[in-house]
């Protein structure tokens, strides 16, 4: 069996083994950051062959920038690498990934109009492998946020872009939603949840730039590709623009990001199905951390959590998206199955 193999960084490999093809004509499969080199939700509707890529190439493009990374010594900038970044708002904070931004002591941001600007890293979170910098124009076209609550398998994905770090511009590529809620190891100690998964082609240097809706509304952060010996094979992963706007807006607010702790240890509870199968229907607590969250609103072992704030959680990976979504002392409800709902307030990773 072939391991799939973990890479990360700007030339750097990582090894973890996470899981392994049973056939022994699959090339292993490698998953890789993308190297350094409000709008109203998608429909579920949408067919991907009508996507007006031109109209969204319009809206988008002017929100997408190079980041340049490398160091600086008085007035002379030498670049290592670069990736990708997107406008966040009129103020010059600009949307990027930690692993860009920690490739170098020193950034430049090159706006898609060719205008060059030094940038100052205000905050980086690697849980999330996100980054924000900040240049001193306002003039400057902030992406449309969108949604990933309506997103369905299938809906149009458009990936704008600055790969390879190529002059003259963000590039366009379109593909579709292949997969919503992936769990993504990028480290033998970095694992990215929630992910949404797509076709449409992300390269190198594409990392921290946009993955959009057919309206042109940003829906997702690209961050990580898959990679095999054989090469790209057609797989990209970008976190969740609900994930992006709580880790930015904190970031911006005070320069880092506080993860909210809920206090147990889990696993994913089972039901049999009744056909001699068994389905996933929430995280059995297993324990519970002293003078936590979860203790102290009453939640124990045994308990089964299937819901947070109303939405279901099914899996142990479900339960830690949702947590990734909130915040340090704010407050979720949480379900258990067969009691009431606890209002619990999360404490600080």
């Amino acid at each position: 069996m072939f391991p799939i193999v973990l890479a990360i960084g700007l030339v750097g490999v990582a090894g973890g083994l996470i899981g392994a093809s049973t056939h022994k004509d699959v090339a292993p499969v490698i998953i890789q950051q993308a190297r350094v080199s409000r709008a109203e939700p998608a429909s579920a509707a949408a067919d991907p062959s009508t996507v007006d890529a031109t109209a969204v190439g319009i809206a988008v493009i002017p929100s997408i920038v190079t980041v340049e990374v490398g160091s600086a010594s008085g007035d002379a900038f030498t670049q290592a690498g670069s990736g990708s970044g997107v406008v966040l708002d009129q103020s010059g904070h600009i949307i990027t990934n930690h692993h860009v931004v920690e490739a170098g002591d020193a950034a430049r941001v090159v706006l898609s109009d060719g205008r060059v600007y030094e940038a100052e890293l205000v905050g980086s979170d690697p849980l999330t492998d996100l980054a924000v910098l900040r240049i001193p124009t306002t003039d400057l076209v902030p992406i449309a946020f969108g949604s990933t609550v309506d997103l369905d398998i299938g809906n149009p994905a458009i990936a704008v872009g600055s790969p390879l770090g190529l002059e003259g511009g963000p590039s366009l590529s379109v593909g579709v939603i292949s997969a919503l809620g992936r769990e993504v190891q990028t480290g033998p100690d970095t694992i990215l949840y929630g992910m949404i998964q797509t076709d449409a082609p992300i390269t190198s240097g594409s990392s921290g730039g946009s993955l959009v809706d057919e309206t042109g509304a940003l829906i997702g952060i690209t961050t990580a590709v898959g990679v095999s010996n054989i090469g790209v094979e057609g797989i990209g992963f970008a976190t969740p623009v609900e994930i992006v706007e709580r880790i930015t807006t904190e970031l911006i607010a005070t320069g880092s990001v506080s993860h909210g702790l809920l206090g147990i240890g889990g696993a994913t509870a089972y039901d049999e199905t009744g056909d001699g199968g068994f389905a996933p229907v929430g995280v059995t607590v297993r324990s519970v951390s002293p003078d936590s969250a979860a203790e102290t609103a009453g939640i124990a072992v045994d308990d089964v959590i299937t819901a947070i704030d109303g939405t279901a959680v099914r899996t142990m990976d479900e339960l830690i998206t949702a947590l990734r979504r909130v915040g340090a002392g704010d407050s979720i409800i949480v379900s258990i199955a067969g009691g009431g709902p606890l209002t619990v307030i999360l404490s600080t990773r």
